[in-house]
């Protein structure tokens, strides 16, 4: 698997905002219905501009997706982008499983010690 820059830099953002353990529980509400952004701050107990900040880089990864409703901010989860993490995840797998494969083949190969 060779990736290019942007891809790298796309993968970098993506795992980046899910690292964060608040991100990932607005994400998990988000993607369940859309909240605004001042019910999300209303629900941790940090400021709303940490709240905005980390819903920014869910934006700046493509997770979330933000709308004007009135003076409110609506923020929805973007399914698509985390099926694009999980099959970056399932590449991988799938390389490491072939490595321990080989693996398991050059032992088996390996003559016993006398």
């Amino acid at each position: 698997m060779v990736i290019g820059t942007e891809e790298s830099e796309q993968a970098d953002a993506l795992f980046h905002a899910l690292a964060d353990p608040t991100r990932r529980d607005i994400l998990a509400l988000v993607l369940h219905e859309p909240h605004s952004v001042s019910d999300l701050a209303r629900r941790y107990p940090i400021s709303f501009p940490a709240v905005h900040k980390h819903v920014g880089t869910l934006e700046r990864a493509g997770l979330v997706t933000k709308t004007r409703h009135g003076r409110e901010q609506r923020v929805r989860g973007d399914v698509t982008t985390l099926r694009t993490a999980h099959l970056v995840l399932d590449e991988l797998e799938a390389l490491w499983r072939e490595r321990v494969d080989r693996i398991d083949q050059l032992l088996a190969e390996d003559p016993p010690c006398p």
